[in-house]
């Protein structure tokens, strides 16, 4: 089973302290785990530490994967090379080495990935062409094309309306529980996060304020602590949580 655990992990931008012993127990793989935290909480900056893009103290432990069955999506996904969506995702597939020779599977793989993410009928579009929203659903295909074990997603629905949200979540939920894959996105909105995802990491100070089960997690006081707003959790007449805001904004932690 594909984990990820994380043990005192630190960073720091020149003299500022970003992180300091954030630490979480083990998160098996198969389902989305949501990272929580109100803007500047380092979310990033811990997917970036993860993804060795920082150096640090502490350890990020894989277990049945090593960093190169990792990819890593920023939020930012500027796409201005002059290339198709089909190429763009041809590219990312490829950067692993290999050859360019494309193989049967390969081509199926990127077929796959277009389909899975309603992006058939953009294969041919230019990259520059496309609006917000088509390029954070091509870089989703990008990131998953070599079918990572261990994925961290920067905020993968910001750009998204509603339907593509849903419609983008639950592809993630099949990949996750397809592959047994290690996925962590950074998400605001907590419905969301309560419909889709399994596990929660809650950032805040730069340390995890606590991960485990979404609903045990989501408690009105974290999510006091972490967004300055007053709420609760009910059901909907589905079953479905819903979270309602009772009250004004006061200062969030950062």
């Amino acid at each position: 089973m594909v984990s990820l655990a994380l043990e005192k992990v630190s960073a720091r931008y020149g003299h500022r302290q970003i992180l300091s012993d954030a630490s979480t127990p083990e998160i098996e793989g198969g389902a989305l785990t949501a990272l929580l935290g109100a803007n500047a909480a380092g979310k990033s900056t811990l997917f970036r530490r993860i993804a060795g893009q920082l150096p640090g103290a502490g350890a990020v432990r894989l277990s049945d994967a090593n960093e190169t069955d990792l990819r890593y999506m920023p939020q930012d996904t500027a796409m201005s090379a002059a290339l198709t969506v089909y190429e763009s995702i041809i590219l990312a597939l490829k950067q692993g080495g290999g050859g360019w020779r494309l193989s049967a599977s390969e081509l199926a793989s990127v077929d796959d990935v277009l389909h899975h993410f309603g992006l058939g009928d953009l294969a041919d579009r230019q990259l520059p062409e496309l609006s917000g929203g088509q390029r954070q659903a091509v870089g989703i295909a990008q990131t998953l094309v070599t079918r990572p074990k261990v994925v961290l997603m920067d905020e993968p629905t910001s750009a998204l309306d509603l339907y593509r949200q849903y419609e983008v979540l639950d592809a993630l939920q099949n990949y996750a529980r397809e592959t047994g894959a290690v996925m962590v996105l950074a998400l605001h909105d907590l419905n969301q996060v309560m419909r889709a995802c399994t596990t929660v990491m809650a950032l805040a100070e730069g340390r995890i304020l606590a991960t485990g089960l979404t609903l045990e997690v989501l408690t009105p006081d974290l999510i006091a602590r972490l967004y300055g707003i007053d709420s609760r959790v009910e059901r909907c007449s589905r079953g479905c949580p819903v979270m309602i805001v009772d009250g004004p904004a006061r200062p969030a932690v950062r």
